[in-house]
């Protein structure tokens, strides 16, 4: 989970300012957590204190959301998505943006089959984005995080992934000309992709960050595969972590005791 946080901290700096390399300053004092990050420890948080069963698994993530994620107004919420943060009646809003897999990486640490994986993701899911491309999106990201934290190869994940989206593209051949976009179908397909082309962790958030586009978001779903397959390094743990408030790295550290991370 720690890995969608490193993505979405290191890519909050270029998502308005998108740099087209892979060599940069990985972390910075520019950097920041956002929504992603924000969102990530409010569905890991939900998992945590669920104990009515899965059929209220999207119940607790309405109540988490909107604990959590009210008191950081400025965090970059979307228009609408903002509008059902602040509801005293959310009802979801047929998104199909990439919002729904930034936000999912928790579950593939909490299920204990890919069934459930798929279950857990659409329950945390259709909250807020139930149009079909924005369910579907939230499961390829936790799916494929499930496979990579249990020993899949590229290879498998990239086949799993073909059912989702085409992957038949080289980051090269689309950086000089890929753009900002917000939907599940324009950041999933490049950011797994950022994934199968790394060579370690940090290489993969870098892939993903050379594109451009929604950096912070792109990076978050890249970062969640990555750290499943590689694990992080601890010293990258811990700086990360120094981009944290009190609150979310409780969340975070609560989390990890009940499903321990994967080091590099």
């Amino acid at each position: 989970m720690l890995g969608a946080v490193i993505g979405d901290i290191v890519g909050s700096r270029f998502e308005w300012h998108n740099i087209k390399r892979k060599e940069f300053r990985f972390f910075h004092p520019k950097c920041s957590f956002t929504d992603d990050t924000i969102m990530t420890m409010a569905i890991a948080k939900a998992i945590l204190a669920n104990d009515r069963g899965e059929d209220a698994l999207g119940d607790e993530c309405v109540h988490q959301m909107q604990e959590i994620g009210r008191p950081y107004p400025a965090a970059g919420w979307g228009g609408h998505f903002e509008d059902w943060l602040y509801s005293d009646d959310p009802v979801p809003y047929n998104s199909l943006g990439n919002g729904s897999a930034m936000r999912v990486s928790a579950v593939a640490w909490a299920a204990q089959t890919l069934d459930e994986c798929v279950r857990m993701s659409k329950a945390v899911t259709e909250i807020t984005h139930d149009h079909p491309e924005g369910i579907k999106g939230a499961e390829a990201i936790a799916v494929a995080t499930f496979m990579a934290l249990h020993g899949s190869t590229k290879d498998e994940i990239k086949a799993k992934m073909q059912a989702y989206y085409n992957l038949d593209f080289t980051l090269d051949a689309i950086r000089p000309f890929y753009q900002f976009d917000v939907t599940c179908m324009g950041t999933l397909p490049p950011a797994i992709v950022a994934f199968l082309e790394s060579n370690d962790f940090e290489d993969a958030i870098r892939n993903a960050i050379s594109i451009g586009g929604d950096s912070d978001t792109l990076a978050a779903c890249t970062g969640a595969i990555a750290e499943a397959y590689y694990g992080v390094p601890e010293s990258m743990r811990e700086q990360a972590k120094g981009y944290l408030d009190r609150r979310l790295l409780g969340i975070l550290n609560e989390f990890e005791q009940a499903f321990p991370p994967k080091i590099a």
